[in-house]
């Protein structure tokens, strides 16, 4: 019987070179130049500083940018709070990978509201979908895509 799974997961060494060619930029920028500003990771955790708000916030506009280039999605990213301590601000981007049981639990109510021949189950930060046809699972695969949820999702392991 076909299926295939739904996953989110980021290649790390795609968000490590997003984060490089980040601070490459970073050290090239005229508007940059003379301020201490960085990027940092640290497992799933990149860590922006510099010396004012504002700079956050193009900081940030400049590593979406690299990791639209890297191929990484955007809603992979969750940013949080910014952090002010002495003379320095910081924000953190939080990676999210794998489902979480509410999301997942989202996903499967979608393919059945849509009345689709497929099944879909939940395992651990997955889900596995399974129909009788290709076509089945392709017009599964279609909905998920064209579904504004806001994460992003892969589709791995097909199998016929």
């Amino acid at each position: 019987m076909p299926s295939f799974d739904i996953v989110s997961e980021l290649d790390q060494q795609e968000v490590l070179n997003a984060v490089d060619n980040a601070n490459r930029e970073l050290a090239t920028r005229f508007d940059f130049r003379g301020v201490n500003a960085e990027f940092a990771l640290k497992d799933t955790l990149i860590t922006m500083t510099a010396e004012a708000e504002f700079q956050l916030q193009q900081m940030l506009e400049i590593f979406l940018a690299k990791a639209i280039k890297r191929s990484l999605d955007v809603r992979s990213f969750k940013d949080g709070d910014v952090v002010h301590s002495g003379k320095t601000y910081s924000q953190s981007l939080t990676l999210l990978q794998g489902i979480e049981t509410v999301m997942a639990k989202k996903l499967v109510k979608l393919i059945k509201d849509n009345k689709l021949k497929v099944q879909a189950a939940i395992q651990g930060e997955q889900v596995r979908v399974t129909g009788k046809k290709r076509d089945d699972l392709q017009e599964a695969m279609a909905l998920i895509r064209s579904s504004e949820l806001e994460q992003a999702f892969q589709f791995t392991n097909f199998r016929d």
